[in-house]
């Protein structure tokens, strides 16, 4: 029984970081800005609706979306060519080693380890304002993470149909695509789906930072305390992120149900294929892709400033500790936040629809703009750059929960409650201990984000690697760029 337990106290261990974010929290709240975060909330009942604001967050609605759809497509392009070279199986099937997939796995890791914004930021340099350059900022990591996915799904399938049409003498390519091809496609296009979720939020994101979009129009309103104007857009982008959400989940419900038709499937995916391509041909217009400045003069500092060595001696011990300080607080407190609260809220069936609310804002408002809104009640520092990464990825989190609670056998739960067990022990010995395994192996996952976006709240004072890189960059100083990189 105490095994079995085990899964369980792994969901809720993590909750203990809320004892000591509760004590130091009265410290370091100062009394000015309940006002304000009181005016931000009550705003959302009465966004702005006058015509040339509601025209704006259409334009800025719509340049974020033409981003997020090429930027998601190219990084399928870029991740499915690169998960295939550096799957093992394919590398062995085509050269007869492995080093060569190990090699660009190992390469790999080097675009996705750097979080969509310090390349937004650091193409910004090189190529200056262009809308070509929050593309290929998102696209880079995000190809990087796909490469990583397929081929990791790659090597887990069974390879006896592969290596059974090699044995008979198929062609590679064409063992490949007849054998792992039908399995692989599920896999690829969940995540795929997921996928293009994340990158409407990093579009959204960059624009914050002055790239387009309706972050932009966000942070314009907020710093000018214009909160009705800033939920005319923040509504706008939440009907977009529902409406994706759901026809997402509606496909998959479709598609990989049992008794789905195959050939039906087939042609349905063929015409979404179709009909992304030809959007992409307004979405281009819209934003005005210029391609050729890729190819173009790329305006790097080249003086000898760059390799001053004095740039290296920086106090690294307290960046670095800072930086995983961060991180552990957040991603324990996002990992935590929707156990917890169905715990403590039952029956869970009933808080569904309020935590599917509180998720939706958690998705929708960016870190920066979160902590930026912390501020009004927060002294600077790690503690609300912590609560703005947590909120936002509990938000992520919460909804992967609710949706794996939904999938659960739902009959031990109900053979626990006529036994006279409690609501709460029946939901924590049923569903929770079911759950558990898979929960946490994706928290360990998303840390590994939240560590990457720890670089988007260093405008908040948090200290860390982020905040001295931010600072580097806004400054041009790339002495200081290099070593943090």
């Amino acid at each position: 029984m105490q095994a079995k337990f085990a899964p369980v106290f792994g969901l809720l261990l993590p909750a203990l970081v809320f004892l000591p974010l509760l004590a130091f929290l009265p410290f370091e709240i100062h009394g000015g800005g309940w006002g304000l975060i009181a005016n931000f909330f009550g705003a959302a009942l009465r966004p702005s609706l006058t015509p040339s604001l509601l025209a704006s967050a259409c334009s800025g609605i719509a340049i974020t979306l033409a981003v997020a759809l090429w930027s998601w497509l190219l990084s399928l392009v870029i991740g499915i060519g690169a998960g295939l070279l550096s799957a093992p199986t394919v590398s062995e099937a085509f050269w007869g080693c492995r080093w060569p997939a190990d090699l660009l796995r190992r390469l790999l890791a080097l675009p996705r380890s750097l979080h969509e914004l310090l390349w937004g930021l650091i193409l910004l340099q090189g190529l200056g304002l262009q809308p070509v350059v929050a593309v290929v900022a998102i696209a880079i990591p995000y190809g990087a993470l796909v490469a990583r996915v397929v081929s990791d799904q790659l090597e887990s399938l069974p390879q006896a149909p592969f290596q059974a049409l090699r044995v008979a003498g198929a062609p590679s390519p064409a063992a490949l695509l007849t054998g792992l091809g039908p399995s692989l496609l599920p896999g690829v296009l969940s995540y795929g789906g997921y996928r293009l979720e994340c990158a409407l939020r990093s579009a959204t994101l960059l624009g914050v930072f002055g790239l387009g979009g309706v972050g932009a129009d966000l942070r314009l309103s907020l710093q000018s305390l214009q909160f009705h104007e800033a939920w005319t857009s923040l509504w706008a982008l939440a009907l977009v992120m529902f409406l994706l959400e759901q026809g997402i989940a509606l496909l998959r419900r479709r598609w990989w149900q049992p008794g789905a038709v195959v050939g039906q499937r087939g042609r349905e995916l063929l015409l979404l294929f179709v009909v992304l391509l030809l959007l992409l041909f307004p979405a281009a217009q819209l934003l005005d892709l210029q391609w050729q400045v890729l190819l173009g003069p790329w305006h790097w500092p080249m003086d000898q400033q760059i390799f001053q060595w004095q740039a290296w001696w920086l106090p690294w011990p307290q960046l670095v500790s800072s930086t995983l300080l961060l991180t552990v607080i957040a991603a324990l407190a996002a990992f935590a936040a929707a156990p917890l609260l169905l715990l403590l809220f039952s029956p869970w069936a009933l808080m569904q629809p309020l935590l599917r609310g509180l998720g939706l804002i958690a998705r929708l408002l960016p870190p920066p703009l979160t902590a930026l809104l912390l501020l009004f009640v927060l002294k600077p520092g790690l503690l609300p750059a912590a609560l703005a990464l947590a909120f936002h990825n509990a938000g992520i989190l919460g909804r992967l929960f609710l949706e794996g609670l939904e999938a659960q056998d739902p009959r031990p739960e109900q053979a626990l409650l006529a036994a006279g067990v409690s609501s709460r022990k029946a939901l924590l010995m049923a569903r929770f201990n079911g759950l558990a395994a898979g929960y946490l192996a994706y928290g360990a996952y998303r840390a590994d984000v939240i560590l990457r976006e720890t670089v988007v709240v260093g405008l908040v004072g948090a200290g860390g690697l982020g905040g001295v890189l931010l600072e580097a960059l806004s400054s041009f100083a790339w002495a200081d760029v290099l070593p943090v990189l």
